[in-house]
């Protein structure tokens, strides 16, 4: 940990090289959502869950793509909602930023319930509770992770993965009586809406584009990071679910809270499930910190644009935090803790994260118009709200609400100014 105000002091706000960036990237994914997230995907695409996976880390993949292709056409700003705005105008720039804030409001919510639920299964929603309690504490104290410390974590969790890998594979636990794939499960429906979830667990990649601007030659390093981070993620993801798709089995898998530290337990080394858990607390932990802080950064510069209320954007003393907008995100985020189970608030964030995923494919093809170049902004386009509102009606239909708000005040404050 180090408060913001060390920063400079201890070196962590110097320009990053590839081997740190590429850390970075991994500290802001690996581990993150996969906890948790392949058992609401198993019980959508049965045994075709892998091709889920692949069809997430495709998506992601290409929103990187369209991302850095967006940033690299204008000057850079501050923000997810400001090149957006620059390409598309300022009511689709501000249903982005929206769209980015609620849905890392509620990754925030699920990370802290996955805590819980590797922690405190029966507790878990208190748990998820002071998790966020304390995570708004460090905050407003100017207290952080180090880059170092997330890197080491991100590390360790990615070990800890392999090790669990490993096991399964050579020494599969015996199952008597294995559940059945769940009804309905499989099918390119299933496998869609599976794929939904799991870009839940693969949306880091976004911090190193916000991180550009302390990356050392950005033109070169953050693509080259995006690319290697991003790969080893995916390919982590592919190696446990087909570890958990050929061991214990999609059955068993869909019907679980915590498949990683649950298939640890009944293995031939039991003593890996503690392990797999506090890995799992640590990575949730250290992404939600993050992501709180993310949000925030985000409300305040949309609230500076006077996309929102101005009374966010307003500095309180001289930590570089901005502690109003902490506070109104830790305290939707807690909302959510309450109101929602960790697969809907999964289901909830994913539909958000790809509706900002489509506007950025959108904003991506306005640079230059010819075909060549749309050949990844397009299907980004068309595919991304496909995905979406294949996941639980639910959820989607919470999201549209929301996002239908959101792009309201957007449109009526633009309208006004106007």
């Amino acid at each position: 940990m180090a408060t913001a105000s060390e920063h400079h002091a201890d070196g962590t706000d110097r320009r990053l090289l590839l081997p740190g960036a590429v850390g970075t990237g991994l500290a802001a994914t690996v581990g993150a959502g996969l906890f948790v997230v392949l058992a609401p995907a198993a019980a959508t695409a049965g045994d075709h869950l892998v091709w889920a996976v692949l069809l997430a880390g495709a998506l992601a993949v290409a929103n990187a793509a369209s991302s850095l292709r967006l940033v690299a056409a204008g000057r850079p700003r501050p923000g997810t909602h400001a090149p957006v705005r620059d390409r598309l105008g300022v009511p689709w720039g501000h249903l982005a930023g929206w769209a980015h804030v609620v849905a890392s409001i509620a990754a925030c919510a699920a990370l802290a319930q996955t805590m819980g639920l590797h922690v405190l299964p029966d507790w878990s929603k208190v748990f998820a509770a002071v998790a966020v309690v304390a995570a708004l504490r460090l905050h407003l104290q100017g207290i952080d992770r180090s880059a170092r410390g997330e890197q080491v974590v991100a590390l360790l969790v990615a070990v800890v993965l392999v090790v669990f890998v490993t096991i399964l594979l050579t020494t599969p636990p015996v199952l008597t009586d294995a559940p059945r794939d769940p009804e309905g499960a499989g099918g390119p429906l299933g496998v869609v809406s599976a794929a939904g979830f799991v870009v839940f667990a693969l949306t880091g990649h976004q911090r190193l584009v916000d991180l550009r601007d302390r990356v050392s030659d950005p033109a070169r390093t953050v693509p080259r990071a995006i690319a290697l981070s991003l790969g080893i993620v995916i390919a982590l993801h592919v190696l446990v679910t087909v570890a958990l798709t050929r061991t214990p089995g999609t059955g068993w898998l869909a019907a679980r809270e915590a498949p990683l530290a649950e298939a640890a337990e009944i293995s031939a080394w039991p003593w890996l499930g503690p392990v797999v858990r506090i890995a799992a607390v640590l990575a949730a932990g250290g992404v939600m910190m993050s992501l709180l802080l993310s949000a925030a950064g985000e409300v305040a510069l949309m609230a500076r644009d006077r996309h929102l209320p101005t009374s966010p954007a307003t500095r309180v003393g001289p930590s570089p935090v901005p502690r109003r907008a902490v506070v109104v995100v830790a305290a939707l985020t807690l909302a959510s803790v309450v109101l929602v189970d960790v697969r809907r608030a999964i289901a909830f964030a994913s539909t958000c994260v790809l509706v900002h995923f489509a506007l950025v494919h959108a904003s991506a093809w306005t640079p230059d118009r010819r075909w060549t170049r749309r050949v990844v902004p397009v299907p980004g386009v068309t595919g991304c709200p496909v995905v979406a509102v294949l996941l639980p009606w639910q959820s989607v239909v919470a999201a549209a609400l929301v996002l239908l708000l959101g792009a309201t005040i957007g449109w009526v404050r633009h309208t006004t100014r106007e």
